[in-house]
């Protein structure tokens, strides 16, 4: 069963269609990326699997859970941040809390989603501390070892995104989301976000990334999506939407960024 189902998804925002009736998957350990050009529908996808947006029409699923069946449901907070604790969204423009350290950015929420715990008053000091030794284990892993006590202000554009993948892995997500994350960044930081994602991608950590860095889609996805106008245009292997595209606009769109 695929980790990731989307189903004839359409949405419109006023008479504007933005999405046309898109349906792939994806599987566990895999990774997909998301091309096309700008108003495409690209972020649309991303921001409905994650409940920021709903669809007027489709069906969403996760690990099994439905997020969307053809039409938005009553549900309680609850029901709603248990599905949403099943992905994890890296925004391009980082999202940090200012008024607070990196590591405290990173333990904040699962701090927090501890105090539900029915052990909570008995077990407090160790299960912060639990959540202390995974957030510097985490950071570690995206090179911020020596950040701990730094402030966002403090923090390059690079290691500001650095610290927002750290945080959406703190929750374990089934499906991490990417929504251009080197779009604001500078070539040399964006280098430092592909080789981390890049190393999430080794550790068969589940994956859709929207970008418009195609040398780095081709090396590190396992499937690609090129959207075009609202649909998918063409869909396959990297060498095969890369290197033997069939859609004239796949292979429009692609020469753009050739050398």
């Amino acid at each position: 069963m695929a980790i990731l189902e989307v189903k004839d998804l359409k949405k419109n925002f006023g008479k504007t269609q933005v999405l046309k009736g898109v349906s792939f998957t994806v599987e566990e350990g895999e990774v997909l990326s998301i091309i096309g050009s700008s108003g495409s529908g690209k972020t649309t996808i991303l921001r409905c699997v994650n409940q920021l947006e709903t669809p007027d029409s489709g069906y969403i699923s996760v690990d099994g859970q439905v997020f969307f069946n053809g039409k938005a449901e009553k549900e309680s907070d609850e029901e709603r941040r248990r599905r949403q604790l099943l992905v994890g969204l890296v925004f391009q423009d980082f999202h940090l809390f200012p008024q607070y350290n990196v590591l405290k950015n990173v333990t904040l929420a699962p701090e927090l989603l501890a105090e539900e715990r029915e052990d909570y008053k008995h077990n407090k000091k160790q299960i912060h501390e639990e959540i202390e030794a995974k957030a510097k284990e985490i950071l570690a892993k995206v090179g911020l070892s020596d950040k701990l006590e730094n402030y966002p202000c403090e923090l390059s554009g690079g290691q500001k995104q650095r610290v927002s993948i750290a945080r959406a892995l703190m929750l374990e997500p089934k499906v991490l989301f990417f929504d251009e994350p080197t779009s604001a960044l500078d070539p040399e930081l964006t280098g430092e976000i592909l080789k981390v994602i890049k190393g999430l991608a080794e550790d068969k950590t589940t994956m859709v990334i929207v970008t418009h860095e195609m040398s780095f889609a081709k090396a590190v996805s396992t499937k690609v999506i090129f959207m075009d106008d609202g649909v998918i245009a063409e869909a396959g292997t990297p060498e095969e939407v890369f290197d033997n595209p069939k859609s004239e606009r796949t292979r429009a769109f692609i020469s753009k960024f050739d050398d």
